[in-house]
């Protein structure tokens, strides 16, 4: 029986490999065949992206990386700070009655459709972006940003607060007995031990954040223009690529385009994941 579930749970993670191999194998034998056309040095360095221009298309996509790096680190800020201060008072200080009622609550959240957060974004966020800022419009980075905090909440709260959770009842009970109050004992103690998890949360957050789609392609704003600021209208990778796949023909220049914008996407997020992996590798040498 041991063997048996060994080798199934093996069969499983290998089986993961093997997908997320063939999902870049996929975008690359695609994706790479644009710079048969395309010069890497545009397509990766120039802000122009035009490539239904019928004077001169321009493939350059800076402007479309920066406009998901604004809402990806804006998103973060707002949503990490909130998320585990969450995870912390539903782990370390909600009574059970009140936890009871957040839990459920937080991950309703996570079963809203983005289309309809989308829509109370364009209907409500946005319009009140616009009058608190004075704006002209409040389709942009910010208001997408606010929306996909949002959606990347459960996600965060959830994993850290089982982080949190899971560490040992005997630290707490070690620092108290030390002469430290409850607040100490969180920050110094708790929070240190579940760190590795909470990054964790944190990974999987903005996986949540880089990947979504359709919140942005409703209050973003679209604009192809390289952005100077949060008010500024944006166009992330994601909504590009849902905007335009359509109206594409299979096989020509536009169509590989796309799947190399999907290529530097999916290397953006798997770089992130490296990185956390490192990071959390070092922090258990440390331990």
């Amino acid at each position: 029986m041991d063997r048996t579930i060994a080798w199934f749970f093996a069969f499983n993670g290998i089986s993961t490999i093997i997908l997320v191999l063939g999902i870049f194998i996929f975008l690359a034998i695609i994706g790479l065949q644009a710079f048969a056309h395309i010069s890497p040095f545009e397509f990766f360095f120039s802000t122009n992206w035009n490539p239904t221009s019928y004077v001169k298309p321009s493939w350059g996509i800076l402007s479309l990386v920066v406009g998901t790096l604004y809402i990806a680190i804006f998103s973060l800020i707002i949503a990490v700070p909130l998320g585990v201060a969450c995870a912390i008072y539903l782990a370390q200080i909600a009574s059970p009655t009140m936890r009871e009622i957040l839990k459920p609550a937080i991950e309703m959240i996570a079963a809203l459709p983005s289309v309809v957060l989308g829509l109370l974004g364009l209907l409500i966020l946005a319009p009140l972006i616009a009058d608190i800022f004075g704006l002209n419009s409040g389709l942009n980075a910010l208001t997408a940003s606010i929306l996909v905090a949002i959606m990347a909440l459960p996600t965060i709260i959830s994993i850290s607060e089982d982080a949190i959770t899971s560490v040992p009842k005997s630290y707490s009970d070690a620092s108290l007995a030390l002469g430290a109050n409850n607040w100490q004992t969180i920050r110094h103690v708790i929070v240190p031990a579940a760190l590795s998890g909470i990054v964790a949360a944190v990974m999987l957050g903005l996986g949540r954040v880089v990947g979504e789609t359709m919140v942005v392609l409703m209050v973003a704003g679209n604009a192809r223009a390289l952005p100077t600021g949060f008010f500024d209208p944006v166009r992330p990778m994601t909504a590009t690529i849902a905007i335009e796949i359509k109206e594409v023909v299979v096989g020509d220049v536009h169509y590989q385009a796309l799947y190399a914008v999907g290529l530097v996407l999916f290397i953006m997020t798997l770089a992130v994941n490296f990185a956390a992996d490192i990071y959390l590798h070092r922090q258990e040498g440390n331990k």
